[in-house]
């Protein structure tokens, strides 16, 4: 058996009167998973055959977002997932690899395994069906822990890391990946709508489950728990990435999207990570000095709101603020100045880099012609053995310019572009012996 394109200028014409029966499917709902596909009357002839029979030369359509399969006494022997009208052939072989760019690797090899391994109870006599699954993510699933979930909190640069109980609300879409695994594991030979009623408890349960240790990978990134809003899409990672084992291998389904609508903690738990973010901050000494200063002055507008306690009962709060901890802020100060003292004294012991040095040029140094490195002493260049350039005076027969021959002869004057040559030395020393 298998299935045939069948093309748009072929429509209308000598197939039309051999196509006795017509399978299509309107666009599914939100809440339909799959549905069986039903026969339609078509022009020029009315179905009276089985509904659990297909007649060669029957045509299938195929909506988009749709995947459709057909089976044979329950066996899967044909899908696709591509739209358009085709032609049911059952002198044909299965036509499972025509359609090579729409369905994935893993939707081929589940075709492999289940039509060897995975069948169902059949009956006498022919029993084939047109299935067709929605491929279309299924939103608006709402969810909200009906428990705190632990969610860790951890912050290295202060040396924070407890644990916070958090509450989340939101929706979250999920869609068939692999409709060969849906059918074979979860829907089954249906005969009516498989909605998703019957799977959303089932889902929910799992979804809250995994939802703690996709928590525990998002922490790991550094994200707080208020954070959580603006990475969604990390989270629906982390949890397909938990719910795998369960959704992706077995049932065939991913999550397609995950949202967040609110996360909360209780009041506790919030007042406990402030005071412990708030006592951090005083581990620098400059800071609790200033803590301090601040508890003094809060401490003497107290007392100046109580006329009767005059001035001794403000110093005296003023005091006991100073004191509070058994440290004082003029200690803490110096503390602070202690501390950058002694980082200012080990970065001064850390020894600088050295700069490169400069290259040193002897007066007498000079340039050679040939490879055009420098800094030369000897009567033969260092990198390519020529011999020092001639002792010559050189000036330029066109308009008289004359080139320092120390930093080497150019090949043309720079005044009026002659090129150099012999005709410009007008004086010559002897070349330096080998």
């Amino acid at each position: 058996m298998g299935l045939i394109k069948v093309f748009k200028d072929t429509v209308g014409g000598v197939f039309e009167d051999q196509w006795r029966e017509f399978f299509v499917c309107d666009s599914l709902p939100n809440n339909v998973l799959v549905r069986r596909g039903k026969k339609a009357s078509s022009r020029r002839s009315s179905n009276k055959g089985d509904d659990n029979v297909i007649s060669n030369g029957s045509i299938v359509t195929v909506a988009p977002g749709q995947f459709m399969l057909i089976t044979d006494q329950g066996r899967v022997v044909d899908f696709t997932d591509e739209p358009g009208d085709f032609l049911y052939d059952q002198s044909t072989e299965a036509s499972m690899f025509y359609n090579d760019k729409g369905i994935g690797e893993s939707i081929k090899k589940s075709f492999r395994n289940a039509i060897d391994r995975f069948t169902f109870a059949g009956h006498p006599g022919k029993d084939q069906r047109v299935y067709y699954f929605n491929t279309k993510p299924v939103i608006a699933n709402r969810y909200g822990t009906p428990n705190p979930v632990p969610f860790r909190i951890v912050d290295a640069n202060i040396g924070l890391n407890m644990v916070m109980p958090i509450r989340a609300h939101g929706e979250y879409a999920y869609k068939i990946v692999n409709p060969l695994l849906f059918y074979v594991n979860v829907s089954g030979n249906v005969t009516e709508d498989y909605t998703t009623e019957l799977l959303d408890s089932q889902l929910k349960s799992e979804l809250m489950t995994a939802l703690q240790p996709a928590f525990a990978k998002i922490s790991a990134m550094g994200i707080g728990y208020d954070e959580l809003p603006l990475h969604t899409m990390e989270l629906a990672d982390a949890l397909n990435e938990v719910l795998s084992e369960k959704w992706t291998e077995l049932r065939g389904l991913a999550v397609d999207a995950f949202g967040i609508s609110s996360v909360t903690a209780s009041d506790e738990d919030i007042k406990k990570l402030q005071d412990l973010q708030s006592s951090a901050v005083f581990r620098d000494a400059r800071m609790a000095a200033a803590g301090i200063t601040a508890a003094q002055a809060d401490a003497m507008r107290e007392a100046a709101k109580n006329p009767n306690a005059g001035a001794f009962v403000a110093f005296a709060g003023m005091g006991a603020a100073g004191a509070a901890g058994g440290m004082k802020a003029s200690d803490l100060f110096e503390q602070a100045a202690r501390d950058d003292a002694a980082r200012a004294a080990q970065a001064a012991a850390v020894p600088p880099i050295p700069a490169e040095p400069a290259p040193h040029h002897s007066p007498d140094a000079w340039v050679c012609g040939t490879c055009g490195t420098g800094g030369h002493t000897g009567k033969f260049c260092a990198e390519c053995g020529q011999p020092k350039p001639l002792s010559a005076v050189y000036r330029c027969d066109k308009c008289g310019y004359q080139p320092d021959v120390s930093k080497g002869i150019p090949k043309f004057c720079p005044e009026c572009g002659d090129p150099f040559n012999d005709e410009d030395r007008v004086e010559t020393a002897d070349r330096p012996e080998a």
